[in-house]
């Protein structure tokens, strides 16, 4: 027996019906709108990347969730996961090109084979930001800044949404002073970051797994136990560089008014094994959903893949859960105007007049949709009510003859004669 066929999306996988697209192209133009406001320009890449340089630059937990298969000249390829290593690789193949620091900006769509939960779907599009050749602190402020300046856009202030900021240099300071090896950063970030996924105990494991020693171990937690910059400044004994680069993030967000959007986080560490400074990640003011952006900075993926040494900063923000807070709080775009006028004729015999109204309307800049064939006025009115037309033309063997349209508003039902010789021209 022939199995059933399933017509639901694969699971993780979405279909987008035309009733989907207004609120996913609200998101798109917000992110648009706000980065080109910031100087951003936008690039875009192919989605199938080599699986090699994702693995290398992704770390442990992405390495796990990749969608790699194998072309016809068994290549390993794979659908990308995330968008940095990609920009790196476009970067490094016209470092002497390319005039820094630049500022870009994309809306990828990224594939990750993972547990999914409320807010995290296998496939999402993430509009990702990058500043790259820029060391001053200035970069982390611009891109977090036009995150915000998209959440404004779509309806949010500054009590919905915060910016939790942490630093993994700062880190770094913290664990060296508490006799932790720099060869066992890398390690025990990844761990830590795990914090709130898995027990305390399974961290512990993974830390003794990489050869840390109880006290070590226990030194990490109380990291995890600091919740103010003075007392990180307490811990160090001094204000180390990392330390004032952190402070100035502070200082400058003042600058930009945006003080009370951003926060000291200890434990925003960040999966991802390349970050190396200042990190962030913004939430709902209710901590109802998972990250709704995240980022930070990354001073050395582009020469680990063989270009110049060169500073970066990135941020990406996925239209998952951004679209889940925008449904519960009610933020919800109003239905797209695409769905302007119908225009539509009883018989063949007017359907010559309707071409010409709608050609003439179109070339007016009015988005027209044209009935394909004749119909029934009764048909016509129920067809584009309840696809949420604006307005409606309806054109009978009368109207041709008395050269005079009627506009008829489909949502109060209020109408409006026009002549047809004054719309065609």
């Amino acid at each position: 027996m022939t199995e059933a066929i399933s017509y639901a999306a694969p699971r993780g996988m979405r279909d987008f019906y035309p009733e989907d697209m207004t609120l996913r192209n609200a998101i798109f133009e917000a992110w648009a709108s706000a980065a080109r406001r910031f100087g951003f320009e936008q690039y875009d890449s192919c989605v199938v990347e080599s699986l090699d340089l994702l693995k290398r630059k992704g770390g442990e937990e992405i390495q796990e969730q990749i969608y790699w298969f194998k072309d016809k000249s068994d290549r390993d390829l794979a659908l990308r996961a995330e968008m940095t290593p990609t920009l790196a690789r476009m970067i490094v193949g016209r470092q002497n090109e390319l005039v820094f620091p630049l500022k870009w900006f994309t809306i990828a769509q990224c594939f990750r084979y993972e547990r999914m939960t409320r807010g995290r779907k296998r496939e999402h599009y993430q509009w990702n930001l990058d500043i790259v050749g820029e060391p001053s602190v200035l970069a982390e402020a611009e891109v977090v800044m036009t995150a915000i300046q998209a959440l404004t856009q779509l309806g949010f202030g500054s009590t919905d949404v915060r910016v939790h900021v942490n630093s993994r240099a700062v880190l770094s300071d913290l664990l060296a002073k508490l006799g932790i090896p720099k060869n066992h950063h890398a390690a025990t970030f990844l761990a830590l970051d795990k914090r709130g996924k898995i027990t305390d105990a399974e961290i512990v494991t993974l830390l003794k797994a990489e050869g840390l020693t109880q006290e070590s171990i226990d030194a990490s937690f109380t990291i995890l136990g600091l919740t103010t910059l003075e007392s990180v400044i307490e811990v160090l004994g001094e204000r180390t560089p990392a330390l004032e680069h952190f402070l100035s993030f502070f200082e400058v967000m003042n600058r930009y008014g945006a003080g009370d959007r951003v926060h000291f986080d200890i434990s925003v560490i960040r999966g991802l094994g390349y970050y190396t400074g200042i990190v962030f990640e913004g939430f709902d003011a209710g901590r109802s959903l998972r990250a709704i952006f995240g980022g930070g900075r990354y001073d050395n993926l582009l020469g680990d893949l063989g270009g110049k040494p060169m500073t970066a900063v990135g941020l990406g923000f996925g239209d998952v859960v951004i679209a889940e807070l925008m449904t519960e709080k009610e933020h919800l775009p109003h239905p797209a105007v695409g769905r302007e006028l119908a225009v539509s004729y009883m018989e063949d015999a007017q359907r010559e007049t309707a071409i010409r109204v709608a050609r003439a309307l179109r070339e007016k800049g009015t988005n027209v949709d044209l009935a394909l064939h004749p119909e029934k006025p009764k048909h016509f009115f129920a067809r584009t009510g309840k696809a949420g037309f604006r307005l409606g033309i309806y054109i009978g063997p009368d109207d041709v003859a008395k050269g005079s349209l009627r506009i008829k508003n489909l949502l109060d039902r209020t109408e409006q004669d026009i002549s047809l010789e004054s719309l065609v021209k």
